[in-house]
């Protein structure tokens, strides 16, 4: 049973830990598949150029002019124009993480929906895409403040010196942010942002409102924000206490258990030193206790008695005789048959036991083997004449176990009985000597041979 408990401990421990690694394991999956998603969201409208519900985002963006404005005259025919036609919009595109997630890098695209002139950017190079003749032209500017027409396959205008660089209706433009030391943009921090920016051109008095912007970005999750690594570290920590307590518990129980054996076997010695004494006075019957008490035993563990309970009706059916003690020699030892004084004298070793044993406090019940041993199933026994489920159980058991080697053993007025006399014996006194379920208990012992004639 302790080698049972042992393994099962054993498993438990070693089960709930490949749990605990597993929910690890799960963790840095988790935190590596969310890492590699790419997230997009697409903003338009209000959402694009207001700040309105910008905590109902993960990340947003908007693009929100600033209020400061100037014109140019762009006179596409050389018509004379002398008055500003276009105003120029300088748009602060603000990518927000509102998360406890660092952003590790983002991107977007922004399509316009009406014909715009850009004319700078910073803080990230420009993929810009432009439909010229019905083909589309793509170019990637590192600077835009440092736009030379002439280095790209790009349809411009000049007005006053200055480039712009033409896009109309759904051309658009993705941004690239920049990760030098000067101009970091990415990784943006938790709950920070950035703010790249550009300048566009467009007809007095209009926007664009119409533009769309298509953000995408990944995140970089430390294992630490995961809330499956740290239930995996508190089981962690939960599994190491129980451990310890455990191998501490279990230190203390071996501890218990060798004293609490090392005692049971000086319990068990002195019991049977005293029964040697008792069977020491009876030359013929030397052993009996020894002998009845691991019948008795027997008997219990096939009526599903365990563990302790099995010791103590050991020690029990071990003291049964104890009344001896105080039988007079030459009566124990008598060779001839006993006068009915001498009988009574005999039959008075069972109140004589229970007298010795009341004060044996820490074995239950160990006076009613002693006292009631030689009851009779049928009423018919002695000292009280107790019948039935009335006497004892223990008792009832020892009766049994008494009687067999009894008539197992050889007495100096008969040679004992043979294995088919016993059974026989046995069998007729059910309900009469014995109890009928102890005596069949005996029989299918016998029967089995897991009680020998000559153990």
């Amino acid at each position: 049973m302790k080698t049972k408990n042992r393994k099962k401990a054993v498993f438990t421990f070693a089960a709930t830990l490949l749990l605990i690694i597993a929910v690890f394991g799960l963790s840095l999956i988790k935190t590596g598949a969310y890492n590699r998603a790419k997230h997009r969201t697409v903003f338009a409208g209000e959402a694009l150029f207001t700040d309105d519900n910008a905590q109902a985002y993960d990340v947003k963006a908007t693009a929100i002019p600033r209020s400061s404005t100037w014109g140019k005259i762009f006179d596409f025919n050389d018509e004379g124009l002398t008055e500003n036609n276009y105003q120029a919009y300088t748009y602060d595109i603000t990518v927000s993480n509102n998360t406890r997630d660092e952003v590790e890098y983002f991107t977007f695209k922004l399509t316009f929906g009406r014909e715009v002139f850009l004319s700078s950017a910073w803080n990230g190079a420009l993929e810009i895409h432009q439909s010229v003749n019905k083909s589309q032209l793509v170019t990637t500017v590192p600077d835009l403040r440092e736009f030379d027409p002439g280095e790209y396959a790009l349809e411009t205008f000049t007005v006053d010196g200055e480039s712009f660089i033409d896009l109309k209706a759904d051309d658009y433009l993705v941004y690239i942010p920049s990760s030098s030391t000067n101009a970091m943009e990415v990784p943006i921090e938790p709950y920070e942002g950035t703010t790249p920016g550009i300048i566009l051109y467009v007809p007095m008095e209009e926007d664009i409102e119409g533009a769309t912007l298509e953000l995408e970005y990944t995140f970089h999750r430390l294992l630490t924000s995961e809330p499956l690594f740290w239930i995996a570290l508190a089981g962690l920590g939960v599994w190491a206490i129980a451990l310890v307590i455990s191998a501490i518990t279990s230190a203390q129980i071996r501890k218990y258990t060798e004293r609490h054996e090392r005692d049971n076997k000086i319990i068990n010695e002195s019991i049977e030193t005293f029964t040697g004494f008792i069977d020491a006075k009876d030359p013929y019957t030397n052993g009996h206790s020894k002998r009845v008490a691991v019948y008795t035993r027997r008997i219990a563990r096939e009526m599903g008695y365990t563990g302790e309970e099995l010791d103590r009706i050991y020690y029990i059916a071990l003291l049964h005789d104890c009344g001896k003690i105080g039988v007079p020699d030459n009566i124990l030892g008598k060779p001839g048959r006993l006068t009915d004084e001498e009988f009574e004298v005999i039959k008075s070793h069972t109140v004589r036991g229970g007298e010795i044993l009341s004060s044996f406090k820490s074995l239950e019940n160990v006076a009613e083997g002693a006292l009631y041993h030689h009851e009779r199933y049928d009423g018919k026994g002695y000292p009280a004449g107790l019948a039935g489920q009335d006497i004892p159980l223990i008792a009832r058991m020892i009766c049994v176990a008494d009687s067999y080697d009894a008539m197992n053993t050889n007495r100096v007025y008969r040679k004992r009985l043979t294995k088919d006399d016993i059974l026989h014996e046995i069998e007729v006194n059910k309900g009469r000597q014995f109890d009928p379920e102890i005596a069949d208990v005996m029989l299918e012992l016998l029967r089995d041979n897991k009680i020998r004639m000559d153990d």
